[in-house]
């Protein structure tokens, strides 16, 4: 067999044709001469420059950075196995199971692709932002405009003082503040016993137990408690308050959660969140006067 069907470049090309604009989320355009998602789709879905993506597809770059790899992976919606033959095929070691996963799986992606217009997004099991959708952003803010590392809910629901700049603050307001603080640690407690070998979710834990009592005390505590159906209002800067009903989906193979935010059909909330899409995406999440 030849090299070069089973490299990198014609692997990734191969994943790209077998997709259909449909299956990923985007509009079905005309006069499509060629299979599966065009080079472009393939590079505004995984954040990359065109340019990149077809010299990674004509093997003039071979060798992506693990970030790369990963959106390469959510974009291409592979599943766990093609997930780590790309990594392979990158010259990296797959991730490991003892470390938090960024991975949406592909069922997923179809879940929260189906949608619609609900605010739907996508966290890891530490809760760091993976993806959200333009409905998200119109209600919250964008978190495009938040560096990566800063896109926890964790760090903006239990700030640290020595954290730098301006921190991100979380615009919503639960009717148990009490209870949602309590699910939040008993989430983390579960990760740190299911990826021990996760350096990021360890440098999580020893900053928030160091630098914010709240969480301190609840860690000693132990405290525990689960996501269910809650209640939350929103700040919005052009609308008001909103509130909504809250609904956790937890993928029970990577801790990964799908939070949805709806109303009640016909009430003024349900018209306060539409207006928010018509009103466009907003700053970042608390950052809105920038």
């Amino acid at each position: 067999m030849s090299a070069d069907v089973t490299s990198l470049g014609a692997t990734i090309r191969s994943w790209r044709e077998r997709l259909t604009p449909a299956a990923v989320g985007l509009p079905a355009r005309r006069s499509r001469r060629a299979p599966g998602l065009r080079r472009e789709e393939l590079a505004e879905l995984a954040d990359l420059s065109v340019d990149y993506v077809v010299r990674l597809e004509q093997g003039r770059s071979t060798t992506p950075s693990a970030q790369v790899a990963g959106a390469l992976a959510r974009a291409l919606h592979l599943n766990r196995h093609e997930r780590d033959h790309l990594y392979r095929l990158a010259g990296l070691g797959p991730p490991d199971d003892s470390t938090i996963t960024e991975h949406i799986p592909p069922g997923i992606q179809r879940v929260i692709q189906r949608v619609g217009e609900t605010p739907v997004a996508v966290f890891a099991a530490d809760w760091r932002l993976l993806w959200w959708n333009r409905s998200w952003a119109s209600l919250l803010g964008d978190p495009a405009a938040v560096p990566e590392d800063d896109r926890s809910l964790v760090r903006a629901r239990f700030p640290v003082n020595t954290d730098g700049g301006r921190p991100v603050t979380w615009p919503v307001t639960e009717q148990d503040p009490e209870a949602s603080d309590r699910a939040i640690i008993a989430d983390l407690r579960r990760a740190s016993a299911r990826y021990p070998g996760d350096p990021g979710l360890a440098r999580l834990l020893r900053r928030t137990i160091d630098g914010n009592p709240r969480f301190a005390q609840l860690w000693r505590e132990g405290a525990v408690g689960t996501h269910s159906e809650d209640r939350k209002t929103i700040r919005h800067p052009a609308v008001g308050s909103v509130t909504v009903d809250c609904d956790v989906l937890t993928d029970a193979d990577t801790d990964i959660k799908i939070v949805i935010y709806t109303t009640v059909p016909g009430s003024e909330d349900a018209t306060k969140l539409d207006l928010t899409r018509v009103s466009g995406i907003i700053g970042a999440p608390g950052t809105a006067a920038r």
